[in-house]
């Protein structure tokens, strides 16, 4: 992505109130201490009487004012434009910025202090300095950043800094753009597994045709630019007035839904190591595999919210690009935060609708009562599996913690007689060995989840 600044007339900025004042603030301490000592020495020389301190006086004074006046009024103009490379990366990744300067002006540029202002976060400040910049000449560096927080960080505007020769004067110009980085949460590659319950699909890459069964029971849609002529449905035509023509047959795609808990009082700490990020990472993970895979995706929260929330029920794959997909809910995870809430009611009064296919769940820690509605979520779906967050035992050790493992351990019997493939999540666990234990363990929830279920390659 490539963004360019509007020239900058280095004579005045647009929001300066004044010439006199703006030259003036840009005294460096080096102009400001030639100033005073002139203003100093001319004072002297006058109680003093002595002429020739008079002159010396006037020429330390007005050497800094000169010198401002004549960077102010300095007519040379400049564009910048700045490109990252990748605009959206996941988070303890670099990304490169490229900053590009063009000398537009017909005059040659004097020395330039290139600065562009980036969050703390993603480290330094990068200063460059340019020198002399022909005319219709052009400048390029580059710098990198790296966050291991996720989120979207503004980087701009761009600054200019002038300076005279002497170095009794600088003056700052400021680009009005700026480009966005996104750091998208990191995301791990999971092996294919089969889990049970899983609706017939082309998500194990398996095409299945919606047929018709009649005449009848064709859906028309609007003539659009393009359409064959051989599909006009002539019936319909007549009968609404315009041209209609019938609806191409469409592979249906297995579906997944991807559930993730934010309740603040469900998960204890902050930072990259805490088990929210974890759970976020999981989700992540899990989002970008299943749209390999070819499944019909949505993220839910325990809000009851739906990403991207297009094309029927809220799933994207179908009407939408995997990749454009999957950049989205990137994009909402990458700003994901905890949630005021204190229960899951939201997300299964939304889940409750249907069957929703393949339920993939990562929680946080579960009292009694939430996991009484997570387990019900069970009965709407062809196939969960879940990943509990103990927030407790990440930190702590195991053996001063009895009471909190005891608890977790019936929040995941309570899933799992419900059908779930529930499994604990402790600190430092690598979702891919956690994806595979899920797969192992699938033969006893599927003998739970009742006779004709079906397995699907996740």
């Amino acid at each position: 992505m490539t963004t360019a600044a509007g020239p900058v007339h280095s004579e005045a900025d647009r929001g300066d109130k004044g010439g006199v004042r703006t030259a003036l603030a840009g005294l460096t301490t080096r102009g400001r201490s030639f100033l005073a000592a002139g203003i100093a020495a001319a004072i002297c020389a006058y109680v003093l009487g002595q002429s020739d301190l008079l002159r010396v006086g006037l020429l330390l004074a007005l050497l800094p004012l000169v010198c401002a006046t004549v960077l102010y009024r300095t007519r040379y103009r400049v564009a910048g434009s700045r490109r990252l490379a990748p605009a959206r990366v996941p988070s303890g990744s670099e990304a490169r910025v490229h900053l590009r300067m063009d000398n537009v002006s017909r005059l040659p540029t004097g020395l330039l202090m290139l600065q562009d202002r980036v969050p703390y976060v993603l480290g330094p400040r990068p200063r460059f300095v340019l020198d002399r910049v022909e005319a219709g000449g052009r400048r390029e560096v580059s710098y990198r950043v790296r966050s291991d927080l996720r989120g979207r960080y503004p980087l701009g505007p761009l600054q200019l800094r002038l300076t005279d020769p002497f170095g009794m004067c600088e003056l700052t110009r400021s680009f009005s753009s700026y480009d966005t980085l996104t750091v998208i949460p990191r995301v791990e590659p999971l092996p294919p597994v089969r889990f049970a319950g899983e609706a017939k699909g082309y998500g194990d890459g398996r095409n299945r045709s919606l047929a018709l069964a009649g005449e009848d029971d064709v859906i028309p849609r609007g003539y659009r630019y393009g359409d064959d002529l051989r599909r006009v449905h002539w019936r319909s035509t007549a009968r609404y007035g315009e041209l209609m023509v019938r609806r191409e047959e469409q592979p249906q795609r297995a579906r997944c839904t991807v559930l993730l808990d934010t309740r603040g009082l469900a998960f204890r700490g902050a930072g990259p190591d805490s088990p929210f990020e974890w759970a976020v990472s999981g989700t992540a993970s899990a989002l970008v595999h299943m749209l390999e895979r070819g499944f019909s995706v949505r993220l839910v929260t325990d809000t009851g919210s739906s990403v991207p929330g297009e094309g029927a029920d809220g799933f994207a794959g179908a009407s939408q690009e995997s990749a454009d997909a999957a950049g989205l809910m990137m994009d909402t995870l990458a700003v994901i935060d905890h949630s005021d809430g204190t229960g899951l009611s939201r997300a299964y009064d939304l889940l409750r609708g249907g069957n929703e296919g393949l339920l993939i769940a990562f929680f946080g820690d579960l009292d009694e009562e939430q996991a009484a509605v997570a387990a019900k979520m069970r009965q709407r779906s062809g196939g969960a599996v879940a990943f509990v967050l103990d927030s407790g035992g990440w930190g702590r050790e195991p053996t001063d913690v009895a009471g909190p493992l005891d608890r977790s351990e019936e929040r995941l019997r309570m899933l799992r007689e419900a059908g779930w493939t529930a499994l604990s999540v402790p600190r430092g666990a690598s979702l891919t060995e956690l994806w595979r234990q899920a797969d192992r363990e699938r033969t006893g929830v599927g003998a739970t989840s009742g006779p004709g279920s079906e397995g699907a390659r996740a």
